[in-house]
């Protein structure tokens, strides 16, 4: 079935059901940012495969908005299926509530299936269209009626994550957690987040491709811990794991009867971007909602000495694939058939022969040429898949999943000749990753004020990105890890001693190329004066950045200093791993300049 023909069907049932405009947002009922295939449900209307997104379907009218990162994609992927795209963040380009609002008259219908719309989301448009007095239903999942071929729900098995990895025990996170609730002044804790539940019960799961989460729901009171998810899942051991730790297994679906029987006078935390509407309309009206942050999300976001010593670990491990990979490429490109999807499998084999490797942490962007344009391209044979060849620049974004931690890291590869205007542009990314990575700054700031110092040396040439310029990663968990970030949109989360952020500007040009240079680090204390407690980013992820793009006259004294001392950590770090011929490339391609 065609996207034009499924838009059709869904028409034809909204008007049977008296929907004017029916709303298909990227997520499932944990509000996950990676879904499960069942829950592809916009990808599935709209053609549209990238990450984030809304679709809008009215009889006369198909949407849909995304962010930066995936205009070039977008509208390759709709051209044809008589969707329009929206440029969130763009001027001229209304929200899609806002759109509604205009649109729509009193007495109109909005749909959505509520369990796959955050609590956050619906008070949104709630608050939007209440004054044209819309209508909004919660309760139905249309896509579900006409997509007979739906993917089966996951079924994977949990597993228990050691503590010798997590570093603390369950038992020790729920204390922590108890005690912020008391804080908070709340008696019940709601969770509806996969990679939070994960943390929290120190337990893994492979419901989500690349993201090692189970498909449940938590509840803490001060006395109970439950954990709603399909028996089947949990094995002994697991089971045997959480009883030790005071944690009672609940069947997934009895979620809703358990808060339906939450006494009154009760108090609720929970996170309404993290909880979906259906499970919030069925608390009790005899209780209190406290709405904040997860608890969890915080505690999680500070990782402790056994976290960043294990995550360090696995980036050791991760950079010698690295340097394994780009080794391999040096050595044979041109000499035999490499494609972006070849190259996407061999990295994953090098990265596999690695200890404690589980599966990437996310689809690999392998982008050659002006495919690196699009920042979340993903190659797939017969569709879109460059052979490489002795010439321009191949972008690699790619991760892993280990026992010991998740990675994140971004090389731009200079493959053979580039041009002025590459060279400059992969100079000017560099400088941009330089100057934020090496910078100092007072406790108490956040990403969104440091976010301009990787902007800088990009605005100076006129250059922009349309994305963030960091994110938090999980510890085997999401690569994609809040509430710290990076970036120019307003974030008040203070960068705390223990925290993981990317580090990853870039330039891209449609049409033409697209440099990302990419490294993880962990915020440090790093000197205390008089005027207060300074602040700095360590690396963690070690990689040669490729000498071949930089034009070395461009940098200034202290840049080449920080890339010459770079350099002699990886070599330092990753050549003990290392077979003779591969140390000696490494040598030669992080020599100082």
């Amino acid at each position: 079935m065609e996207v034009k023909e499924r838009i059709n069907r869904l028409r034809e049932l909204m008007q049977r059901m008296g929907i004017t405009a029916y709303v298909v947002p990227t997520s499932d009922p944990h509000q996950s940012e990676y879904i499960a295939d069942y829950y592809k449900t916009r990808v599935w209307i709209s053609g549209f495969t990238g990450s984030a997104g809304t679709v809008v379907i009215t009889q006369k009218e198909a949407i849909l908005w995304t962010d930066g990162r995936y205009f070039i994609q977008a509208e390759k992927e709709l051209e044809g299926s008589g969707i329009k795209l929206c440029k969130i963040g763009i001027p001229g380009f209304p929200t899609y509530s806002q759109w509604l609002k205009d649109l729509l008259n009193e007495g109109d219908t909005i749909g959505f299936d509520g369990k796959t719309f955050s609590q956050k989301e619906y008070e949104s448009l709630e608050k939007e269209v209440f004054k044209k007095k819309i209508k909004i239903i919660d309760d139905y999942d249309l896509i579900g009626k006409i997509w007979v071929d739906r993917p089966a729900l996951p079924q994977s098995e949990a597993f228990v994550h050691d503590v010798k990895y997590a570093g603390k025990t369950t038992k020790e996170k729920l204390e922590e957690v108890r005690k912020e609730m008391t804080n908070k002044g709340s008696t019940h804790f709601l969770i509806g987040s996969l990679d939070d539940i994960a943390w929290l019960y120190n337990i893994r799961g492979r419901d989500i491709p690349k993201n090692p989460v189970i498909i449940s729901y938590a509840l803490i009171s001060e006395d109970n811990a439950f954990i709603f998810v399909n028996k089947n899942k949990i094995n002994e051991k697991v089971k045997s794991h959480l009883k030790e730790n005071g944690v009672e297994i609940k069947e997934y679906d009895k979620i809703v009867e358990e808060i339906e029987n939450i006494p009154s006078g009760s108090k609720v935390f929970l996170d309404p971007s993290k909880i979906n509407r259906w499970l919030y309309k069925n608390i009790p009206g005899r209780c209190k909602i406290i709405k904040g942050t997860n608890i969890t999300t915080y505690l999680k976001s500070i990782k402790n000495e056994v976290e960043i010593k294990n995550q360090k670990n696995a980036y050791i491990k991760d950079g010698v694939a690295l340097v394994k990979f780009i080794y391999w490429l040096d050595k044979n490109i041109g000499k035999t058939k490499i494609t972006e999807v070849s190259a996407s499998k061999q990295l994953e084999d090098f990265r596999r022969q690695q200890e404690e490797f589980i599966e990437p942490s996310f689809d690999t962007i392998a982008a050659y040429k002006e495919n690196a344009a699009m920042m979340h391209y993903k190659p797939e044979e017969g569709k879109s898949n460059y052979e490489l060849k002795n010439e321009k620049m191949f972008l690699v974004d790619s991760g892993g999943q280990y026992l010991d931690g998740t990675t994140d890291i971004t090389r731009t590869i200079i493959l053979g000749p580039i041009t002025d205007e590459e060279k400059r542009d992969f100079t000017l990314t560099l400088k941009a990753h330089i100057n934020l990575i090496n910078s100092k700054f007072l406790y108490g700031a956040t990403g969104t004020n440091l976010d301009v110092l990787a902007r800088y040396p990009l605005w100076q040439e006129g250059l922009d990105y349309k994305c963030g310029t960091g994110h938090g990663v999980g510890f085997l968990l999401n690569v994609h890890e809040g509430p710290q970030s990076i970036s120019n949109k307003y974030n008040e989360v203070v960068l705390e001693e223990g925290m993981i952020l990317t580090i990853e500007p870039g330039v891209y040009k449609e049409g033409k190329h697209g440099v990302r240079i990419e490294n993880v680090t962990v915020v440090e204390e790093d000197i205390t004066t008089d005027s207060g407690k300074f602040m700095r980013f360590q690396p963690l992820s070690f990689c040669p950045i490729d000498l071949k793009g930089i034009y070395v006259t461009l940098l200034t004294i202290k840049e080449k200093k920080w890339l010459n001392e770079y350099h002699k950590q990886v070599f330092d770090k990753l050549s003990p791993y290392l077979e003779v011929e591969e140390k000696e490339w490494l040598k030669e391609n992080t020599k100082s300049i």
